[in-house]
């Protein structure tokens, strides 16, 4: 087993991301129900998903859930003007599943994906997170190599998509360097307050109305930091984040 195979499962055990499926009942990704999953069996879900692993060289995060919710809310952000933006790439398991489902190559839009592919900022953890040990377990994960750092990787996995655009720099300072019109879908997925709320700050007046932003750790019980920070945005904003048993979020524009 790889290094980085390993600390994701390690890493899905701490948080009691149990994955295993029972005639009646789920728990994966950090929740249990009793409903059916049959979106599993859906071809056009496992073709995404199983493009999700091409680009994570095979590392499965187990988390399907979530990436079906991802890819419905994408789905209804095709209904509204403008480019998709996702904030935190990695190895872009989640992009690349969606691309692959939107056959994004008709779509005639952009997808800009903004990352350092260095890894986490870890000047940008508050005085907080660090004190809830959010930044040693990012300093943890990215010595394992959970981080994606090979820039030729992620260029080469997208290199399908022409309309792919590979953002390298740190949120919030690149975010001025894209050339942006309208956004009509947003993912943020950057582990970290700081550069989440600024993200959402930025991106906010560029949104299309009915535009669609998933927040990947909105409602993680670790990711209290980002949670309140979400929510002063939410307050000043004058909107709700509707919250998600997988922990995401979902704000509508």
């Amino acid at each position: 087993m790889s290094d980085v195979k390993r600390w994701f499962r390690d890493a899905l055990d701490r948080a009691g991301y149990v994955v295993f499926n029972k005639r009646y009942h789920h728990v994966v990704d950090g929740f249990y129900t009793l409903h059916s999953d049959h979106f599993r069996q859906d071809a056009k879900f496992q073709a995404a998903y199983e493009r999700g692993l091409q680009a994570s060289a095979g590392v499965n995060p187990h988390f399907e859930w979530r990436v079906h919710i991802a890819l419905w809310f994408a789905a209804i952000a095709m209904r509204a003007d403008g480019d998709f933006v996702e904030c935190g790439v990695n190895a872009g398991f989640l992009s690349s599943a969606i691309m692959h489902s939107m056959d994004w190559n008709r779509s005639g839009r952009r997808f800009y994906l903004v990352d350092t592919f260095e890894g986490p900022v870890l000047e940008q953890f508050s005085a907080d997170e660090m004190r809830l040990g959010r930044r040693r377990v990012a300093e943890k994960a990215l010595a394992a190599g959970a981080y994606v750092t090979d820039i030729e990787r992620v260029q080469k996995n997208f290199s399908e998509w022409p309309d792919a655009h590979i953002i390298r720099g740190r949120v919030p300072e690149v975010l001025s360097t894209i050339p942006l019109g309208r956004v009509a879908f947003l993912h943020v997925d950057l582990n970290c307050a700081y550069p989440e709320r600024a993200a959402l700050e930025f991106f906010w007046p560029r949104l299309s109305e009915g535009a669609v932003v998933l927040l990947d750790d909105y409602a993680h019980t670790e990711c209290t930091s980002q949670t309140e920070a979400i929510d002063g945005f939410a307050q000043c904003a004058s909107i709700e984040v509707l919250s998600l048993p997988t922990g995401q979020g979902v704000i509508l524009k």
